[in-house]
């Protein structure tokens, strides 16, 4: 009989993630201990090391399942669009999913980490995950796809930014949302 206010391994493993992924996202890897995130989930940081291995695999395994949220949300978003329609749907979705802090941020920090080799070997593998399912769903050209990712991470940085609550006209210009129509003309063809 499960006790009540004792979590189960697999519960405990999410919370510990949840917490992580927040304390990540607002300071980095090397801006938060072990030890504070094991003191936000109410557990030693030996308990957090026996889950995680080393704060260094946490982070990884952090950064990996925002990833992973981020391409599954983009997928869903798609349905069973292709091309260019695929390509506004996940736009839209991207655009919703800025509110996410979190996740964001997280994003901006696993890139920011990429001096240390293990670290960027992650990294590449989540964000060509993320980039093998937008152009395996829209089927589109690689200068398109490139193009809508660039995008994606502008709109990232304005995010982290918060440039939609500044009134200048350059920060209004940097927030433009993605539409499909931005991306008809560019393919390899014309970008050679």
């Amino acid at each position: 009989m499960k006790q009540t206010g004792r979590l189960t391994g697999v519960d405990r493993r999410e919370q510990v993630l949840k917490i992580a992924a927040e304390e990540f996202a607002a300071h980095g890897l090397h801006g938060v201990s072990a030890e504070a995130i094991a003191r936000k989930a109410g557990i030693t940081h030996a308990y957090v090391f026996r889950l995680f291995g080393t704060k260094k695999q946490l982070f990884i395994e952090v950064v990996r399942r925002a990833f992973e949220s981020m391409a599954r949300d983009l997928a869903e978003a798609a349905g069973p669009a292709k091309g260019l329609e695929a390509l506004a749907a996940m736009g839209r979705r991207y655009d919703a999913g800025l509110s996410d802090r979190t996740l964001l941020l997280l994003q901006l920090q696993a890139f920011a980490a990429c001096g240390d080799a293990e670290l960027r070997a992650a990294v590449r593998e989540s964000f060509g995950a993320l980039w093998r399912t937008v152009s395996g769903i829209t089927g589109l050209d690689a200068v398109q796809v490139k193009t809508f990712m660039a995008y994606a991470m502008l709109l990232n940085t304005s995010a982290a930014l918060e440039l939609a609550d500044l009134d200048a006209d350059w920060a209004a210009q940097a927030v433009t949302r993605i539409h499909a129509g931005l991306f008809e003309h560019l393919t390899t063809e014309v970008n050679e």
